[in-house]
């Protein structure tokens, strides 16, 4: 596959990054704009400016995810979409998600000043939601999309402060009228993410080739024992911290010691931990916590949560303590689309670009795309694997790199024709 010959401005791509971060910038250099909060709105604002100034014609669907389109030749073509999220963590960075959209954009913008055409139509997607911060479970644009999840249940999602997704979306105005389903008559879709680890700048490597996603398991436990004045004696007590204690600690032990046949760990996370009465001199009559496990052998992962909720088990009984573990969110493992995949192999080559194929153990939009859409990814190294960190950093080059892997593979599927 030989590489595009569009003016793809990586300078420009650097300056929309840096000119988007301005929106819900923190004094430590990250980004603040959370799902559907009015940074948001103004994200959303100053993109569809961009993408309207590039010739793009902006629908947004019930649930708020924005498409622009730019027509093909052949508009009876499924169209090739390009997409992330604009969403942020409360402490994220400048690129995670903002990087894939903007990449997007400024293949958008290449093709509009060469006058270019496509034969097939090309999408370029702001999904809401991924992040999951403010809203829990993340990806919900897409997933609903893809059918993963009902619109109903999406817009009646609360924050932990009790706003509502839907009246949220309303409020900031970005609720529109299109049918989210309709996005699974894409014909492929591609996405451009930092990686979220260091595996690329260890190595060296300019870019990384993602060919499929670690399965994902989600839970939520609930720890119900006894309060006890401090001063108490031990002896006897149901103290619900106690119990979650060696349960939070078990969870790294047995994502380290599930080992799949090819040698691969699991990965295991405790996130949320709540604690009542929450004084300092009672023992906690209840503990609240969640539990994010990852695997890229479905049967490991599996094991993951038979060896958690057996020791859920055990600490209960030894300990005289309630403990209920309940099944939040699954993600299964997700393979890539294999002719996707090569011809992002056979761009990063004929760029003379170091590239690695590359599993991602984070979730991502193209996750759940992939369950519909022939999906591929591409990814850029980031300095020291630091994500959803204000500190998050990526090089210029870096950009550039995924950018140009981004736009030949992308092009090369929707039929460039050559301006």
């Amino acid at each position: 596959m030989s590489q595009t010959n569009l003016p793809l401005s990586g300078a420009r791509l650097w300056d929309s990054l840096m000119e988007m971060a301005k929106i819900g910038g923190t004094p430590k250099g990250g980004c603040n704009r959370q799902t559907l909060t009015d940074v948001d709105a103004e994200g959303r604002a100053l993109f569809q400016k961009w993408g309207e100034a590039a010739g793009l014609t902006l629908s947004v669907d019930r649930l708020g995810n924005m498409v622009f389109r730019r027509e093909g030749r052949n508009p009876s073509l499924p169209p090739v979409a390009i997409g992330s999220h604009l969403d942020t963590q409360p402490t994220g960075g400048k690129y995670d998600g903002v990087l894939g959209v903007l990449a997007g954009l400024e293949i958008m913008r290449a093709l509009h000043e060469a006058g270019a055409e496509t034969e097939a139509p090309m999408l370029l997607i702001n999904w809401t939601n991924e992040e999951g911060a403010r809203f829990s479970p993340p990806m919900m644009g897409s997933g609903a999309a893809m059918g993963i999840f009902s619109e109903a249940e999406v817009l009646a999602k609360t924050s932990f402060d009790g706003a509502v997704f839907g009246e949220e979306l309303k409020r900031i105005g970005w609720q529109g009228t299109a049918d989210p389903a309709d996005l699974q008559k894409v014909g492929h879709y591609l996405e451009l993410h930092i990686e979220q680890g260091k595996i690329l700048e260890d190595e060296g490597f300019d870019v990384g080739i993602v060919t499929h996603a670690l399965g994902q398991s989600w839970f939520e436990v609930v720890l119900e024992g006894e309060e006890a004045h401090g001063g108490s004696p031990m002896a006897g007590r149901r103290d619900a911290m106690m119990a979650a204690a060696p349960l939070i600690a078990a969870v790294e032990e047995i994502a380290l010691t599930t080992v799949s046949p090819a040698g691969e760990p699991g990965r295991g996370t405790v996130g949320v931990v709540d604690i009542y009465p929450s004084s300092r001199n009672i023992a906690p009559s209840r503990v609240f916590f969640t539990i994010d496990m990852r695997h890229g052998d479905p049967d490991c992962l599996a094991s993951m949560e038979a060896k958690l909720k057996a020791k859920a088990e055990e600490l209960a009984s030894a300990r005289g303590v309630k403990i209920t573990v309940t099944n939040f969110w699954h993600s299964p493992n997700t393979r890539f689309d294999p002719d996707l995949v090569q011809r992002a192999r056979d761009g990063a080559t004929a760029r003379g670009l170091k590239w690695r194929d590359i599993p991602t153990g984070i979730g991502h939009d193209a996750v759940y795309m992939a369950r519909k859409v022939p999906t591929v990814m591409v990814f850029c190294p980031c300095h020291g694997g630091l994500s959803h960190n204000e500190a998050e950093s990526i090089t210029p080059e870096w950009a550039t790199a995924g950018l140009q892997v981004l736009a030949d593979a992308a092009l090369a599927t929707a039929g460039l024709v050559k301006p």
